[in-house]
């Protein structure tokens, strides 16, 4: 997935949707910050930002906040700044890309990819993958997946899940349950969008009942996978946003 960004520096977060960013340009902007959670563990002053640009005038906001900087974090021998997906809109295409790619192993061999899938009344399942090439009778494959970008409590190369109580988290894993006793295959994937960190954990301080269900789910035969993300500038300024591969989960 490629995204189009401006780059500036991050002055800070209020009102949990709102984000002062100052452009390269010299320009002060508010933009929209399209991230639920405390974003904890990334939101230092003169952190490098990228923003989205939207010419819709019936937006109130013309930017959005997609990247930061991650504070003191590097990459690899080239010391490489370290960047984190903060908008958690994005990380269910990137998945979805990459498992058509071939990208994940554990979720190939399907020959329908849906998204955005009613289940029961009430509940949509983010990808739905059908129709299994070698095996016509093998069961669907039900797939939630959750951006995960605050950094261990150990530190890195780990990053936790979630960084907030997550009561809707906790409601997802029920439904990957019941999905799992009628039958079905379930997948509980975490999208690992911060770039130095390499696996990804549960954070039992913060929401000891989410790390408790998680665990639960794995046990009732939840399949609990772990994408790894790049966020790698491009030569005409775009970003593009990439899954690696798999990457180790510790419950």
């Amino acid at each position: 997935m490629r995204q189009e960004l401006v780059r500036g520096k991050f002055i800070r977060r209020y009102k949990r949707f709102f984000a002062d960013v100052l452009l390269d340009s010299g320009e002060e902007v508010v933009a929209h910050c399209p991230n639920t959670g405390t974003m904890k563990t990334l939101l230092e002053p003169g952190a490098e930002a990228w923003l989205r640009h939207s010419d819709n005038p019936k937006r109130k906001l013309a930017y959005s906040l997609v990247l930061l900087g991650v504070p003191g974090g590097v990459v690899g021998d080239a010391e490489i700044s370290a960047r984190a997906l903060i908008d958690t809109a994005l990380p269910n295409g990137i998945v979805a890309e990459a498992i058509e790619a071939g990208v994940l192993p554990s979720l190939s061999g399907y020959r329908t990819l849906r998204r955005e899938v009613r289940v029961g009344e009430k509940s949509r399942i983010d990808i739905v993958l059908e129709d299994s090439g070698s095996d016509p009778s093998a069961p669907s494959c039900f797939i939630e997946v959750k951006n995960v970008t605050m950094l261990s409590d150990a530190g890195a190369p780990r990053a936790d899940f979630p960084d907030a109580v997550t009561e809707r988290g906790r409601k997802h894993l029920g439904e990957l349950m019941t999905l799992v006793d009628s039958g079905q295959r379930a997948v509980q994937l975490f999208f690992l969008g911060r770039t130095d960190c390499d696996r990804v954990g549960v954070a039992d301080a913060i929401d000891p009942a989410y790390a408790e269900t998680l665990r639960a789910a794995a046990a009732r035969g939840v399949e609990i996978i772990a994408a790894k993300g790049t966020l790698e500038a491009e030569a005409d300024g775009s970003f593009s946003l990439t899954v690696t591969g798999e990457c180790p989960v510790e419950l």
